[in-house]
């Protein structure tokens, strides 16, 4: 998805904060600080001071009459990735007003591949956990990370075509909604139907200002944490309320003129937030597993660990390539003629990258803190990396192989200012 150019925006703030928000945009950089957050969690998860880690997790705060008197790690999970999914929904609603989701005949091969590349996880970890108590998680091989996905592709992929990126991204936008009908769905359990009802009316009235093209924070952000704390009070998953949100903003600008429509702004104003400090601080409280004194043993011999392997390293590639060639066979849904099987090999290993999503509903399935969900942090962090591995060493090939044929396309032996291979193909319009 193109993202608006920075210039468009009004910068209010002060210089350097600017810069780093602008620094914060890029799809590496968020990828890196995902990384790294993981990274330093299970380093102190397994440290000598891994106490400190364990009760920096559980501190309390929020106001308990409200029901919000919540872990550290929660208010990660609830409050800080709503944002996340704020953003999601988002770009959720541009892509089917104004992106590739708006045309049918675009949607098809991506919708599809997005379809298979859920259905297929889910069902070899059933089939890895049938009759167990782990098959409570039977949705957790099911997401894709779109910020890890996208900035392991952005670093290895220099020539690789755009329509990979194009086909990348509309992907992990539908897995995304469907992991959110799934949370909504299949991980909410005493439902309360009054707070539920009554985040409809400050949903409805943050709808009618954004609708206005009203941008004053002051009116929007506590409509938006009512939404965010009623939806909580249900029992929802309260990230929910994020999508929602994002699903309010209008794509279409109401009002001729220049600049960037309410989406287009909101996205730029709240993705630094998201990618910076949203992302990171989860994936910290969310990543820090022990696996000293015997915990990595006990996590590989549980199916949870390898339900969660299978289904993102191998159900991933099944799900996305065989849903692609299927699609392809009984419809006039084709490639991009720029993509090769190839492409789509590496795509599909690289959509195996499910980290945010995946450990969230990891939580949701077993209980933060649990045995089980320890495993479930083991075999989505081993997961991902095993993908991010085979996705890299079969792309790094592709991206050699469309670097070759971009300095074949530009060889001007006759220096005329036209390609050789065009001047070939005029003279010989079949070859």
């Amino acid at each position: 998805m193109a993202r608006t150019t920075p210039r468009l925006f009004a910068r209010r703030s002060w210089p350097e904060t600017a810069r780093i928000a602008d620094v914060l945009r890029r799809e590496t950089v968020g990828g890196i600080l995902l990384v790294g957050a993981a990274a330093l969690a299970l380093l102190w998860a397994n440290s000598p001071w891994r106490e400190a880690y364990t009760t920096l997790s559980g501190v309390r705060i929020g106001p308990a009459a409200l029901h919000l008197d919540l872990t550290l790690a929660t208010w990660a999970a609830d409050g800080l990735l709503a944002i996340f999914f704020f953003v999601a929904g988002l770009e959720l609603k541009r892509e089917f007003v104004a992106g590739d989701l708006r045309a049918p005949s675009r949607a098809l091969l991506p919708v599809a591949a997005a379809v298979g590349g859920m259905a297929a996880p889910a069902v070899i970890y059933t089939v890895i956990n049938l009759g167990g108590e782990g098959l409570a998680g039977w949705a957790i091989p099911t997401a894709t990370d779109i910020a890890f996905a996208l900035s392991v592709l952005a670093l290895i992929g220099s020539c690789l075509p755009d329509a990979l990126r194009t086909f990348l991204l509309t992907l992990a936008v539908v897995d995304d909604l469907l992991a959110i009908t799934i949370i909504a769905f299949f991980y909410t359990e005493d439902l309360a139907i009054t707070p539920l009802l009554l985040a409809l009316l400050p949903l409805g009235l943050f709808t009618v200002l954004v609708q206005r093209r009203v941008r004053s924070w002051w009116l929007l952000l506590p409509l938006a944490v009512l939404t965010w704390v009623l939806v909580h009070e249900s029992g929802v998953h309260a990230t929910v309320a994020g999508v929602l949100l994002g699903f309010a903003v209008p794509v279409v600008r109401r009002a001729a003129g220049p600049g960037p429509g309410l989406s287009e702004h909101f996205e730029h104003r709240w993705r630094p937030l998201s990618a910076g400090v949203a992302v990171p601080v989860f994936a910290f409280f969310a990543s820090g597993v022990t696996v000293v004194g015997g915990g990595l043993t006990a996590a590989f011999t549980d199916s949870v660990t390898w339900g969660i392997i299978a289904g993102l390293v191998g159900g991933k590639v099944i799900g996305i390539f065989g849903a692609t060639w299927l699609v392809q066979r009984v419809t006039r849904a084709q490639l991009s003629e720029d993509l090769a099987w190839s492409d789509v090999l590496g795509l599909a290993l690289l959509s195996g990258i499910g980290f945010t999503v995946s450990l969230l509903i990891g939580e949701l399935a077993f209980g933060t803190g649990s045995a089980a969900d320890d495993h479930v942090k083991i075999g989505v962090l081993t997961a991902s990396l095993l993908a991010a591995l085979l996705a890299t060493i079969t792309l790094r090939y592709r991206n050699a192989v469309h670097r070759r044929i971009q300095e074949r396309e530009r060889v001007d032996a006759d220096a005329d200012g036209v390609p050789d291979v065009y001047e070939a193909e005029a003279r010989d319009p079949e070859r």
